[in-house]
């Protein structure tokens, strides 16, 4: 959910001007997964550049305010929202934990690092948002030590039906800054893509799994 348009207009706009997000409609990219995509999205550039890590950190730090209150503790998904986090984190003056894609398979073999007390309020920090599972990987590793995950806000969304219907199943509320509608928006606006280029970004959102150049 956008709670706030200005905000996501200019979040997609400072993404595109840092070429967080590169769009090669024409020369499509291939991702982790296998799928060929017309977008690529690194939110961890926006790191490199103080006034636009400022910016993010201090909205989501807003958002959190506003829909959750002040909660106990922050956790930042491993590991591209483990720094944003930990500024969100600071932001709020507030503890901060990460959690592991899976635990580790030594030592304490921990998936949640930090000091994490049972039954505190927690809200879970994430830089892009594809289908959720990932994102959703890491609530469940929250609930299961006894936190109470009150929701996740994230920079970015691909906005993919798949994503909507995973949170809704996981009754898990998510807020983004921003998306691929204002992305698109932004990009017409500032002519880094043609109307035909719009034409193939909006199919490729429609079925990405399946989509071929």
């Amino acid at each position: 959910m956008i709670l706030n348009k200005d905000t996501a207009k200019k979040t997609a706009a400072l993404l595109l001007q840092i070429k967080a997000i590169k769009l090669q409609p024409n020369d499509p990219f291939t991702w982790a997964s296998g799928w060929k995509s017309p977008i690529y999205c690194d939110n961890r550039t926006t790191l490199s550049f103080p006034e636009i890590r400022t910016y993010i950190k201090e909205n989501i730090a807003k958002i959190i305010e506003q829909e959750y209150g002040k909660p106990d503790v922050i956790a930042g998904v491993a590991t591209g929202a483990i720094a944003i986090g930990m500024l969100v984190a600071q932001q709020l003056n507030v503890p901060f934990v990460y959690v592991r894609p899976e635990p580790k398979s030594h030592g304490r073999k921990n998936q949640v690092e930090g000091f994490l007390e049972k039954n505190k309020n927690v809200v879970v920090i994430e830089d892009l948002i594809s289908t959720g599972k990932s994102s959703l990987n890491a609530v469940k590793a929250l609930q299961e030590e006894g936190a109470n995950v009150k929701g996740m806000v994230a920079i970015f969304s691909y906005g993919f039906e798949i994503a909507n219907e995973n949170f809704k199943e996981a009754n898990v509320k998510l807020h983004t800054l921003s998306n691929y509608d204002y992305l698109l928006e932004q990009s017409l606006d500032n002519n880094y893509i043609t109307e035909k280029e719009l034409a193939t970004l909006n199919q490729w959102r429609e079925n990405p799994s399946e989509w071929k150049q």
